[in-house]
């Protein structure tokens, strides 16, 4: 499995209500309160750690290695095993001084002390007027102290094949109930053509089809964490899914990213794609022969409401245990909102940007080549600002996520259905805070 894969399959955008409680609803509380003599310059050379899974990300690390010699940074790929090798870190209590972290992920690592408060540095505090506010008290745990800084976020788009909808006569699909008629419709004029898959072993992809249905999966309130992963909100997306699933519209056998998902899509076998803004790269790099053909338009919408959905996105931490804080806030900062490097990024690693400073770059207010030169990433930008930037995480998302993945894994087999799944998420959220006693309900 590639970096960019895995990178794409761990990480998710999380929002910050709650977050800021969390200290409050474990025990012990966390110890990450930084001193102000710890963010002092160092008086010789510097050299950092920065382990990430973005690809090409050594490319960005050696533009500022070229530009500082006296703060070095040593860039380490860990996407084969993200989490698992920053736990064994930690617990070893040889972490890194800086480390990419999915806003999901950030609650869970936040329970083990894993993060030092930048705030003693004056350069932490004043970069949060650099970064879209939302992700900035995502990262802040709502403003509780600067724990990392936001890196890029995932707007979610439909990606199409303009060609195949022509030659069908399909109309671009506004609502999901024209998506789910354009299914129908492609699927009976060639038997072998499925308007898109459904990854069950994606939890991450869902839960943004979730978020963008106003289907909180948590809130927290009078001192404890309310699970609601089974609302009404939540159903209504799990059974428009499932009677896909059923009519055999969509493909159930495919994961993403994978080599099967691009032969799919080469052999004109599938006609779309629900993905984010991250996802542009991909086709453009592994399906070059298809340039020309997609085109990125908005999210189908449930009715007349615009909300979208968000898939992705990360920060980089300022890992506990770091010697050079000052140095890591330079770096950080440079590395997330200085304009060469956030072009960088995106031409190399396809982050769509959350520092404020990414909307001005002029990649991305370009046309894109591949995408028949459409300026691919307004619509992304329209859908950042349609995302609900209430929507939060459980403290245990990522237990959660795996009996979600495991349940929709035996609902597209045949065993069970998605509402089913959604069942079992709830139920693993329930048990995994209580057995952390983490104060916590079943909500209405």
């Amino acid at each position: 499995m590639s970096s960019t894969v895995t990178r794409i399959r761990l990480v998710a955008v999380a929002a910050a209500a709650g977050i800021a409680l969390l200290a409050g609803c474990s025990s012990p509380a966390p110890s990450d309160k930084a001193s102000a003599a710890s963010c002092a310059p160092a008086k010789g050379k510097v050299t950092l750690q920065y382990w990430n899974t973005v690809p090409g990300m050594d490319q960005v690390v050696a533009l500022w290695n070229k530009k500082n010699p006296d703060i070095q940074v040593q860039s380490k790929n860990i996407s084969n095993d993200q989490y698992g090798t920053i736990g064994n870190a930690l617990k070893a209590g040889k972490a890194p001084d800086l480390a990419q972290v999915g806003y999901d992920e950030l609650p869970a690592l936040r329970t083990q002390s894993a993060f030092v408060d930048a705030s003693a540095c004056s350069a932490a505090k004043d970069a949060k007027s650099k970064f879209v506010p939302w992700t900035w008290s995502q990262a802040s745990f709502d403003n509780t102290g600067v724990f990392a800084f936001p890196q890029d976020t995932g707007p979610m788009a439909l990606y199409v094949r303009s060609d195949i909808f022509k030659q069908h006569n399909i109309a671009i699909p506004k609502t999901w109930d024209e998506y789910a008629a354009a299914a129908e419709k492609l699927h009976k004029a060639d038997p072998a053509l499925s308007m898109t898959f459904f990854d069950p072993n994606n939890a991450e992809w869902f839960n943004g089809l979730l978020w963008q249905n106003n289907a909180h999966m948590y809130n927290y309130s009078g001192d404890k964490w309310h699970v609601t992963v089974e609302s009404a909100q939540s159903k209504q997306v799990s059974e428009y899914w499932q009677k896909l699933i059923d009519d055999k519209v969509v493909r159930t056998d495919l994961a993403n990213g994978s080599t099967q998902m691009y032969a799919a899509y080469q052999k004109d076998q599938i006609a779309s794609y629900v993905g984010a803004a991250w996802g542009y790269s991909m086709f453009r790099d592994n399906l070059p022969k298809q340039a020309g053909k997609w085109s990125i338009v908005p999210m189908p919408t449930w009715g007349s409401n615009p909300a979208s959905g968000d898939w992705g996105g990360s920060t980089v931490g300022f890992m506990k245990g770091s010697k050079h804080l000052y140095e890591s806030v330079k770096f950080n900062s440079w590395l997330n909102t200085d304009p060469e490097a956030l072009a960088l990024e995106n031409k190399v690693g396809g982050l769509y940007p959350a520092a404020t400073a990414g909307t001005k770059l002029p990649a991305l207010s370009q046309g894109v080549p591949y995408y028949n030169n459409e300026k691919i990433f307004d619509v992304f930008a329209d859908s950042s600002k349609n995302i609900d930037t209430s929507f939060a995480w459980s403290p245990t998302q990522k237990t959660v996520n795996l009996a979600l993945q495991d349940a929709m894994a035996k609902a597209a087999a045949g065993d069970g259905t998605l509402s089913d799944a959604l069942a079992a998420a709830q139920a693993s959220a329930l048990k995994s805070m209580k057995d952390q006693a983490i104060p916590v309900t079943a909500g209405k």
